[in-house]
Order: C-alpha cells, then structure tokens, then sequence
C-alpha cells in the first residue's frame, strides 16, 4: 500500500478500498465518504488525491503533492457550508458577499484546516452549503483543464446541501469531465438525496481507537499525554467529541459523581439532580453522555475491585469504592452497568433530557433497594 496512506491514523478497510480503486484503475468518479465527525474522513479524501497523483509520472510531483496539501485549485476544489452575506442572490459568487471579517474568519479556517487535517472547520451562522457554492463547482468544471490529470472536489458536511443545491449537484455527479473525482464528505450519509446516494460510491469510517485519538491529540493538537489519554476515554471514536470536552475538569466532575452516587443510593433524589446539574453547562447530549460515561467507569473501577484488578480511573477514591462493595457486594453491578449502557444507547432517541437525567438517578438508586 502506498506510504501516503500511512499518514491517516487507522481506517485500514476505507484505504484497502481506495487503494484497490486505484492499483485497478476502477476508481468511479464521485464518492461519499460516510462516518461519525473527527475519525479522518476529509483527511483520508486528501491523501486519496495525493495517492493518485503518486500513481501517475507528472513533472513535479513534489509541487503537486503540496499543492493538494494546501487546497489549491484546479488539484483541490473545496466546498464547506458558508454565511449568507447582505442582499446576497443565488447567481453571485458564493463569498463576494461576505463581510471583511467573514472573508478573515474563513481564512483563518482555511488555514488551520491545511495544518491540521483533523481540525474541525466550522464557521459562525455557516449551516447550509449554498446553491451558489454548487453553481461555483460548474463553473470550475466548464473550465478546460486537459494538462490537468486530477481534479478533485471535496464537498465537507455534504449533508447541509438543502435538496435545491443537492438537486443541483446531480447534473455534474451524472456527467462529470473526465478525470474529475467528486468526495462527499458526511457524518449524516440518511440527509443525502437518494439520487445523490446512487451517483456515488460510499466509503464507511469506523470510529478511532482510543490510542489513535490519543495520538491526533499529541500530534495534531498540542494536547499532553496524560491529559489525552483522559479525553481518549470519553471520545467514543471521535477527536472532536475528545475535543469537545477538553475544557472540562475532570477531577472535579468525578468528586461530582461520587456525590450524585451518595445521594441517589440514599434516595435524595433532589439533592442529586442539583450535583448532576453542576455537570451540565448546557444541558446538551454530549455532556450528558460524558456524565454517563464517568458513571459507567466508576461501576467499572467497582467490578475490578471484586476481581482484584487494580486498574482504575477512579483511583483517588479506592477506599469509596472498598466500602461500597463491602456494603453492597451482592449487588449486580454488571447488570446496572447494562441498563446505564442501555440509556446511553436511547439517549438520541429521547431528548427530553431531564427524563434521561432522573432515569440515571433511579437506576443508581436501585443500588440500596435491590441489595
């Protein structure tokens, strides 16, 4: 395989694909590239450019190989979700309408998108990819480029297309110049048309382990180790959720949870909600599953102590833990860590949050009632 590839931390299956299209010279001329945010999707979309110029003998190939680095056009043609600008009409160039800070701001993200492949680029009131952007990408490709072997357009968050500019998209997915590659980059492939979807190849992303997060985090974000492999525990796959938390104290929040543990199990259920509420900044999914997280960790630390594995997370808090399963060591911790897994599980399906809330306080109540 080639050592471009090497670059992108794990996603070996996605590579074997990509490599596969190339070495056979199959490769079709649009993808998707389908999985959860901050696993390497845009990443791997750009050393997959670069890959295929490597295949290829091209004066220069150090030039070009940079210049995809960089998001040059016509090698890199780049479409992310924009703000609308003042009195802004869908026939204008989708950023001349832009004030002088959001030109300054999207630079800035440009920027921080070529350091890091990683970055998340995100961009204030800049929810939806314009039908302006889309009309930008015919205009790119009625321009002749036969010296050109590549052309490849990366299309981030794909899935803020609204069904005007997808539908506008099909005419070039049907009849692409030659040597031109269509990425669609998504973390919500179910938003995309399925005309759109059929036009395509999709590529599936799976989650990172969390020592490869742990690595982006060091390499990519100036993250300390220690620190790192925290968030790596919380990251469920994804750098951005690791990220997302990077600003909690986790020290802190886990003296937090042994107090919501006391007070549920002594059935102060008000006084447990207001510890569980210290948590919660924003009251929002994430935090919420983070919370879920540090309880299912400290009922982890708990079963290792019955077995005798002294590996915890919770370690400043051993003789909590020895107590409780002296005083509760019948219970079924194994099943309670499967019902807390379970909420976890449905939490994107309720978002009544404060339901979800009390049912983690109920289920750490049954503690004291099932013993």
């Amino acid at each position: 395989m080639n050592n471009l590839w090497a670059e992108v931390f794990e996603q070996t299956k996605a590579k074997e694909i990509l490599e596969r299209l190339i070495v056979t010279k199959r490769v079709p001329h649009a993808f998707i590239f389908s999985g959860q945010e901050g696993i390497g999707k845009f990443f791997t979309a750009i050393q997959f450019a670069k890959v295929l110029y490597s295949n290829i003998e091209a004066p220069k190939q150090d030039y070009l190989l940079q210049s995809i680095s960089h998001l040059k056009e016509p090698y890199i043609k780049l479409i992310t979700p924009l703000p609308r600008g003042k009195n802004e009409l869908t026939d204008d160039n989708a950023v001349e309408k832009l004030t002088k800070e959001q030109i300054e701001r999207l630079t800035e993200e440009l920027d921080r998108l070529i350091e890091n492949p990683y970055h998340n680029f995100e961009l204030e009131n800049a929810n939806t990819i314009k039908i302006n952007s889309i009309r930008d990408i015919k205009r790119f490709l009625s321009t002749n480029f036969n010296d050109i072997a590549y052309r490849v357009i990366i299309i981030l968050d794909a899935h803020d297309m609204n069904e005007q500019s997808q539908n506008a998209l099909l005419k070039s997915l049907e009849e692409p110049p030659e040597n031109v590659i269509f990425i669609l980059v998504t973390n919500s492939l179910n938003k995309l048309l399925a005309t759109v979807q059929s036009r395509c190849w999709i590529v599936d992303f799976e989650p990172l382990s969390q020592e490869a997060v742990k690595s982006i985090l060091i390499k990519y974000f100036n993250i300390g180790s220690e620190i790192a492999e925290l968030l790596s525990l919380f990251s469920e796959g994804s750098v951005h959720k690791a990220l997302s938390l990077k600003d909690k104290d986790l020290a802190k929040s886990s003296e937090t949870i042994i107090s919501i543990l006391r007070y549920s199990i002594a059935k102060r259920y008000y006084s447990a909600f207001l510890e569980l509420n210290k948590l919660l900044e924003n009251y929002s999914l994430i935090e919420i599953q983070f919370i879920l997280k540090l309880i299912k960790l400290w009922i982890s630390d708990n079963i290792k102590n019955r077995l005798s594995n002294n590996d915890y997370f919770f370690i400043n808090h051993i003789e909590t833990i020895k107590k409780f399963n002296e005083k509760f060591r019948d219970y079924d911790l194994t099943s309670l860590y499967d019902r807390l897994d379970t909420i976890d599980n449905n939490c994107t399906k309720n978002v009544n949050l404060n339901v979800i809330s009390l049912s983690i306080i109920f289920e750490l109540a049954s503690i004291s009632i099932r013993k």
